[in-house]
This record gives structure tokens, sequence and C-alpha cells, in this order.
């Protein structure tokens, strides 16, 4: 039951931030392109950031979500097994 709450509030805070995280990476990488090939390094660093972010969090979260998931049938095996 615990784990289902935790699911949902991870659920709730990750819609919220839905919004914010939205991009259009070839959009990105365009932007990028031309502002290095002007000389301009600190608005393509600023993005290449923000995809690395965006990055990151996606497959970080995911791979949570799975281990708290089989932590939680884990444990619920377990109590079965010996209740």
């Amino acid at each position: 039951m615990k784990a289902l709450k935790l699911f949902a509030v991870t659920v709730i805070v990750f819609l919220f931030n839905c919004s914010v995280s939205m991009a259009q990476c070839a959009m990105c990488r365009a932007t990028v392109g031309s502002n290095l090939s002007e000389g301009r390094g600190e608005i393509g660093t600023g993005i290449n950031d923000g995809i690395l972010y965006l990055l990151v969090i996606t497959y970080l979260s995911v791979p949570t979500l799975i281990f708290i998931w089989f932590r939680a049938a884990k444990k619920e095996m377990r109590l079965k097994l010996n209740g």
C-alpha cells in the first residue's frame, strides 16, 4: 500500500512537471548548431545541458519505478509465503 501511495505521488509530480519538460530536441539541435557556427557557444551549452537533464531524468526515473515495484512485489510475495 505504501508503494502504491509513493507511485501515485510520483505520477502526480511528473504530471505537474510535464509542461516544463516538453522539448523538441531536433529543433534544439538545429539552434545549437547555428549558434555554435556563429561563435555564440553560451546558448548552445545551455541548451545541451537542458537536453542532457531531460535525458538523465527520464532514464533514471523508469528504473527507479521498476525497482520500487519489484521490491514491493517481492515483499508482498514473502508475506504471502510466511503468513
